[in-house]
């Protein structure tokens, strides 16, 4: 007879989470010193920079949340509404969807209003924002309201073969499960450890129908804001990293929630190691993201004057917003051939005139066919 699988709620010392605190420790300093070094970096550069490197931050984080669960928005929207919303050089021209906008509003909220409580209302508003505009007859989902039936599973699989990775709590627990967990936030001071814990718990409350994983994250977002009591958590994107890492987020539940058994379902340990991880990725990638945006700056303040054609400009942005260290910032006459596509003649003029203007140099050892080109950026 198969064995009914146990899911952590299940627990009777539940929801009292244990995690390796020594193995932990060594992780939660690195990030806390990245943490340390945005928040310098971020006091330095120039107001320009910072607001570039917010609104991407933001964008990205709406556009990888969303992207986690299935649902890809309008980039162009979303970009549209965080310039609107900050008030910084929006085009009035464009309008910017509904549900685009509204999901700016409720990562704004969580990221600002991060010294209030963390009530039901807020919950349910969130999630109502995220939804209004959506096909509900196609979605067929409670909007702004938890899940008012049925079991609530995770499945994937063919019919007749489908497999459970994860099954909530009943909705008649939910009342009881969400009130639990909102007085443990408000009753816990911000660390990297409650950041952990508050994304892992309310996707095990699983409330709604759908929307949970982004729910869980804008409460990530939240305690993060709370934890630095800075602007530095409107730079980097925990929604990107996880994005770009989803089967190892899926692995760190299954191995968490109770679809891969183990001796303790409370040691939540696993899960925090790969939380903190892939924080320490996020907030990395911001800081080298921020001077990708410094670098390109200052090379079009060197080359403001320059006689540099449509053509050079589109491939010398796209190397630039890469990153002039970056594996693939390396030139050829291929690539160029290729970013602004153009011809092989086009393209052997425009990087000559790009290297009499000094925005260019050969890399050392390469020559013929093999000929590369590195953007030059002046100290």
């Amino acid at each position: 007879m198969k064995k009914e699988k146990i899911w952590i709620w299940q627990d009777e010392k539940y929801p009292y989470f244990e995690y390796d605190l020594k193995q932990l420790d060594s992780l939660i300093e690195s990030v806390s010193r990245k943490q340390g070094e945005l928040m310098a970096l971020s006091k330095v550069i120039s107001k320009y920079t910072f607001e570039q490197s917010r609104v991407n931050a933001l964008e990205n984080e709406i556009i990888s949340s969303s992207a986690i669960e299935g649902e890809f928005l309008d980039r162009d929207s979303v970009r549209s509404s965080i310039k609107e919303k900050l008030e910084i050089g929006a085009n009035r021209n464009y309008q910017g969807k509904s549900k685009e906008s509204n999901y700016v509003d409720v990562l704004l909220d969580a990221n600002s209003n991060n010294s209030t409580t963390l009530t039901i209302e807020k919950i349910l508003t969130w999630h109502y924002k995220m939804f209004e505009n959506h096909n509900l007859k196609l979605w067929n989902i409670e909007v702004g309201n938890f899940r008012q039936k049925g079991t609530m599973q995770i499945v994937s699989g063919v019919v007749g073969k489908e497999k459970v990775y994860y099954e909530a709590p009943p909705q008649k627990r939910l009342e009881t499960e969400i009130k639990a967990y909102t007085e443990w936030f408000n009753n816990t001071p911000a660390s990297l450890i409650k950041a952990a814990i508050s994304h892992l718990w309310f996707v095990i409350i699983h409330p709604f129908d759908d929307g949970n994983g982004r729910i869980s994250r804008l409460i990530t977002d939240m305690v993060l804001s709370q934890l630095e009591q800075s602007s530095t958590s409107w730079l980097y994107s925990m929604s990107k990293s996880i994005n770009s890492d989803r089967k190892g987020y899926y692995n760190a539940l299954e191995r968490t929630t109770g679809y891969i058994e183990k001796d303790n379902l409370l040691d939540i340990t696993f899960w925090c190691e790969w939380f903190l991880k892939t924080l320490y990725k996020a907030l990395t990638e911001a800081i080298e993201s921020i001077e990708h945006i410094v670098q390109k700056a200052k090379f079009w303040d060197i080359h403001r004057d320059s006689s540099i054609n449509e053509r050079q400009m589109k491939v010398l942005n796209i190397i630039l917003d890469n990153g002039i260290m970056h594996p693939q910032s390396k030139l050829t006459t291929k690539k160029y051939m290729k970013l602004a596509k153009t011809t092989s003649a086009t393209a052997s003029r425009d990087i000559k005139k790009l290297l009499e203007l000094g925005c260019i140099e050969q890399i050392e050892g390469t020559r013929g066919r093999n000929t590369a080109y590195k953007v030059i950026v002046s100290q």
